[in-house]
């Protein structure tokens, strides 16, 4: 099953679109919903904060689950190495040491980032970090 839904450009859709993905993987075990949302969230703030666009979050809640971030920016997220005392710039890598898999996908408009969770895989994997 596939939902999706639009966020306005603005800081508290950031928080909506967490909302968003707890309610929708309510069933799943609590360790899923938090990296999904934690996840959701990164790329939510970079289509706020970078790519200043409206953006569109999609959940495909099967295992494994993926959702996609939409933005109207053709700009393409990187994974960076900020300094530890820098603020900003670890969303990339946080995705990147979370998911199982994620990338990138241009489209005419913007693009769409994505990401993948597998429950059965991070229910009591002891190489899994928490976040």
């Amino acid at each position: 099953m596939t939902s999706t839904r639009k966020f306005r450009c603005q800081p508290e859709a950031v928080t909506a679109a967490r909302l968003y993905v707890r309610d929708l993987l309510s069933g799943q075990p609590l360790e899923v919903v938090q990296a999904a949302e934690l996840l959701t969230s990164e790329l939510a703030a970079n289509s706020v904060r970078h790519a200043c666009s409206e953006f569109e979050v999609a959940i495909d809640s099967r295992d494994p689950i993926r959702i996609e971030v939409s933005d109207n920016c053709t700009g393409r997220p990187k994974v960076l190495n900020p300094p530890p005392r820098t603020p900003t710039g670890r969303g990339m890598q946080i995705v990147e040491r979370i998911a199982d898999k994620w990338g990138i996908r241009p489209r005419a408009d913007g693009k769409t980032v994505w990401f993948t969770l597998s429950p059965v895989r991070m229910q009591g994997s002891p190489q899994r970090k928490s976040a």
